[in-house]
């Protein structure tokens, strides 16, 4: 072989590492944890979770630093590097910090305390590899590695609920991540390619039936990863059965991915197809925010009205995928939109394992009293769920409406904006009890209080600097 032509490969191949490195750094520190836990005492496995965190921060900033100017891609355009993949980063990244805070005082001092936390990488680098796969290929290893590890921190307990939820979450994952498999194996042939940029302009060639079982097929493992219909049904016995840094955890993370993954999907293979993808897209989103919001009214227990709330959400997501190719603001407003939702969730989160006694809606009763300021956080993270003001989910909501309303979609429109006013009865029912006079409550964890804080404050901070964010994240998807 030519040594320039050598020297040329070995340096794109090294520029395309330099521009993968947040990926490279979770996957480094996940191994490179993985080993050191195996030589520490026991004592001194919280080393593994600080060089965790001290990662995060460095790939946070790098990915901040080093933002894309314009959309590109690597590996022979397999992986896109862009303004989608960037957000992506920066919502799995920063979620990370915030479940290793929540979690220390569950896992600190833990037997199995690098276990958690080397899972915690794979699943979170599984989850931007999804937002970034732009080949079917690479998403499939994706959806695995954004599965596989959580499957693992659900039973990570080890009790009866707790195993129970995971076995649930493995088989529903299995049997849509094998469909998953089967379209991309049916849009790959008929495409006769993988990536997409090959799809783009053979799929639309290919016979409409094939086409339409491999669409359908291809978002069955996506709808499961975001925990959207049809695929929801783990959602709410998950978050119950495990731990509630782990169901902060499988409602967030994998969420943040699995959502830029489809509109990626929707924008780049499926818009040279002839399929309505679209009013399927916006079925679903309607079906998905309408049985969340259904679930969520009557429940008592904390942990499964944030499931129930986390499905309904994605409904919200899901309309601004079904515009993807007929709204200018659909991109803007997904990514917004998924990054206030990550951290307003984790909000709500951390407050539940702030008070690990409190199960029921009636176990916050008084702590207004007794934990003003956590009172307060909860009180912005569930408005701010609802899409209230100045907080990120309105201005994400607000975006995304626009964009629907932009489309045409005004039947869609209508369904979530009574969907929303219907969401304020299930959350008002646990910011009542919380600002009523009521029992004492035991102190709460301070580092879990912290996070609740810092989660509530950069809600609204989100939706401050709404401006700003969807500027940053005009710069496009990567196309053909």
């Amino acid at each position: 072989m030519n040594p320039d032509m050598t020297g040329d490969m070995a340096a794109t191949m090294l520029a395309d590492l330099v521009l993968l490195m947040p990926e490279l750094l979770l996957a480094g520190t996940a191994v490179v944890g993985l080993l050191l836990g195996s030589f520490l005492p026991r004592h001194r496995q919280w080393l593994v979770r600080a060089l965790a965190a001290a990662a995060t921060v460095v790939a946070l900033v790098y990915t901040v630093v080093d933002w894309p100017d314009e959309a590109a891609s690597v590996f022979s355009g397999t992986y896109a590097v862009d303004t989608a993949t960037a957000l992506a980063r920066v919502a799995v990244l920063v979620s990370v910090l915030l479940v290793l805070a929540m979690a220390t005082p569950r896992i600190a001092g833990h037997a199995r305390e690098t276990e958690f936390v080397v899972l915690l990488l794979l699943g979170a680098l599984g989850a931007v590899m999804l937002a970034g796969a732009n080949d079917l290929l690479l998403l499939a290893a994706a959806y695995l590695l954004a599965s596989v590890p959580l499957y693992a921190l659900v039973a990570f307990a080890k009790d009866s609920l707790s195993t129970e939820a995971s076995l649930k979450y493995y088989l529903l994952g299995a049997l849509l991540g094998t469909v998953m498999l089967f379209g991309v194996m049916i849009l790959a042939g008929v495409g006769m390619g993988s990536d997409y940029v090959t799809l783009h302009h053979t799929v639309g060639m290919a016979p409409a039936a094939a086409a339409a079982v491999g669409v359908v097929a291809l978002l069955a493992g996506l709808l499961f990863k975001a925990g959207a219909v049809p695929g929801h049904f783990w959602v709410p016995d998950v978050t119950e059965g495990t731990s509630p840094p782990v169901g902060a955890i499988v409602t967030t993370i994998p969420k943040i991915g699995a959502v830029v993954a489809l509109y990626r999907l929707a924008a780049i293979p499926f818009a040279a197809t002839d399929l309505d993808w679209s009013l399927l897209i916006a079925v679903l989103a309607a079906v998905t925010m309408t049985l969340g919001n259904l679930g969520a009214f009557f429940q008592t227990n904390v942990r499964r009205l944030l499931a129930y709330s986390t499905i309904s959400q994605l409904g919200y997501l899901l309309m601004a995928v079904a515009v993807a190719d007929r709204a200018d603001l659909a991109l803007s407003s997904l990514l917004l939109y998924v990054a206030a939702y990550s951290v307003t969730n984790l909000g709500a989160f951390a407050v539940v394992c702030a008070l690990p006694q409190a199960h029921t809606l009636d176990d916050f009763r008084g702590l207004r009293r007794r934990r003003p300021w956590l009172a307060v956080s909860l009180a912005v993270c569930l408005l701010g769920l609802v899409g209230t003001p100045p907080t990120g989910v309105f201005a994400g909501k607000l975006t995304i409406f626009t964009a629907t309303a932009d489309a045409g979609l005004w039947w869609l429109l209508v369904v979530a904006a009574v969907n929303t006013v219907a969401s304020v009865f299930y959350y008002l029912r646990w910011i009542v009890p919380a600002m009523r006079s009521g029992d004492d409550l035991p102190p709460p964890d301070r580092t879990s209080t912290r996070t609740a804080y810092v989660a509530a404050g950069v809600s609204i901070v989100v939706g401050l600097a709404a401006g700003p964010i969807l500027a940053a994240v005009d710069g496009g998807l990567f196309r053909p």
